[in-house]
């Protein structure tokens, strides 16, 4: 293993105890872990800039406790509907430390979020802020509002988790003045624009193109404190550093990655007399190494694919009703026996045991003396695993189990048992 390697694994005893505890698949987190990665990026951050928030995007893992964790840290909470708001609400968190994101908000989302007082809601579109300016008028809310920008940033990352070039359903594009043209009509309404926010995407491994972003959020403020004396008195930057999927993955440390951005947009703001709070919203790098999935290995098949070639499938108990992302993103992951083998490896395809192709992690090195009832771990899927989680084929949804820093463990979502998965549906008595 990489000295470097931070991902979060679990012991072969402890593996084999939460397994015959709470069956497989089953999602582990790790307390300890989350944690650190939290403490990682507010000490980065204050490092970098006096005046820094950072802010967790639940939808990387709204599991109640992992939300409870990272606020308990200092961390505000990202919130991208009504059901995650009411996730971090459950954990005790108030929605006044809560920010709301969504690019088709509802009227009814809004008017929640307003009534339970969330901090910010980002405001994502022209039609939004005529709504938001009918539903606070004649009132007085304590929330505040960002303008998610779109600057025309095209990351190095999977087309589908791409969000800051300008062509995209999310924000105001600067570029063509929609943006300015956003702002000015906020102010006309008298919504109260605290400052701006993009994303420019995710899983990056490296921070250019988040520093470029940054750069354009700095100098658009800039820019509308000189037109119009409009301050943005916060500007978010957005989350999108990568994470340790495989060893072929190098994500820049979360210390040059906070630094370098920072030190982008530091000469603009300076230029032109700004202070304003840089804030950052890190998920997948907070939480995704700090989770493992473990399965259990079921039917080892050896099929012929071409002449004097063969494929070795390993069918786990599982598969993308628990982990989509590999049928999604063609995402690729560390996979591990748990527990000792033999040293001579073979490549194998791990395979659901879903109603479709299902190949979950494909041309993986596993142990020749695999067998029917060994458990696996597959690494950094603390992140977009539980969350993405299905019913597909009538399977119950994972338990969860969080590893304490005692080294006690508590069940922290329970499966799904059968009477939920089907108490929502009627049959029609004439039928």
């Amino acid at each position: 293993m990489d000295l470097a390697d931070s991902r979060f694994r679990l012991p072969a005893d402890l593996a084999r105890e939460l397994a015959s505890n709470f069956e497989t698949p089953l999602y582990v987190l790790d307390e300890m872990t989350i944690r650190d990665r939290v403490q990682k990026y507010q000490k980065a951050l204050h490092a970098s800039y006096p005046r820094t928030e950072l802010s967790f995007a639940s939808k990387a893992n709204s599991t109640l406790a992992v939300l409870a964790i990272v606020h308990s840290e200092g961390a505000t909470i990202d919130v991208a509907s009504e059901g995650e708001l009411r996730a971090a609400v459950r954990a005790g968190i108030p929605a006044s430390h809560c920010h709301m994101h969504g690019n088709n908000k509802k009227r009814h989302e809004i008017a929640f979020a307003l009534e339970d007082g969330v901090s910010h809601i980002v405001i994502d579109h022209f039609t939004e802020i005529e709504a938001i300016a009918e539903l606070i008028k004649g009132r007085v809310f304590s929330t505040k509002y960002l303008l998610r920008l779109a600057p025309g940033d095209d990351p190095k990352t999977h087309a589908r988790i791409s969000t800051g070039q300008s062509d995209t359903k999310f924000g105001f594009n600067i570029v063509d003045g929609s943006a300015e043209k956003a702002w000015l009509r906020c102010h006309e309404l008298g919504i109260p624009v605290d400052g701006i926010h993009c994303h420019v995407g995710s899983q990056l491994l490296d921070e250019e193109a988040q520093r470029a972003g940054g750069e354009f959020l700095a100098e658009f403020a800039a820019n509308m404190k000189t037109k119009h004396n409009l301050i943005a008195e916060r500007i978010i930057v957005g989350g999108g550093l990568g994470t340790k999927y495989t060893d072929s993955d190098q994500p820049v440390s979360i210390e040059e990655y906070c630094r370098s951005i920072v030190a982008s947009m530091k000469p603009i703001l300076d230029q032109a007399q700004m202070e304003p709070i840089i804030g950052m919203e890190p998920g997948r790098s907070i939480v995704g190494e700090a989770g493992v999935t473990l399965y259990t290995v079921g039917v080892i098949k050896t099929v012929p694919i071409a002449e004097g070639k063969s494929r070795t499938y390993v069918a786990v108990d599982g598969g993308l009703s628990d982990n989509p992302r590999p049928a999604m993103y063609e995402a690729k992951y560390t996979v591990e026996k748990v527990g000792a083998g033999t040293a001579e490896m073979q490549t194998v395809t791990v395979s659901g045991k879903h109603c479709e192709t299902d190949s979950l992690f494909v041309d993986v090195p596993l142990p020749v003396d695999l067998k029917e009832g060994d458990l696996l771990q597959v690494l950094t899927t603390g992140a977009y695993n539980s969350t993405m989680a299905n019913n597909y084929n009538r399977y119950p949804r994972p338990a969860t189990a969080l590893v304490r820093a005692s080294g006690a463990y508590d069940l922290v979502v329970r499966r799904d048992s059968w009477d939920e998965m089907f108490g929502k549906e009627t049959v029609p008595g004439d039928l």
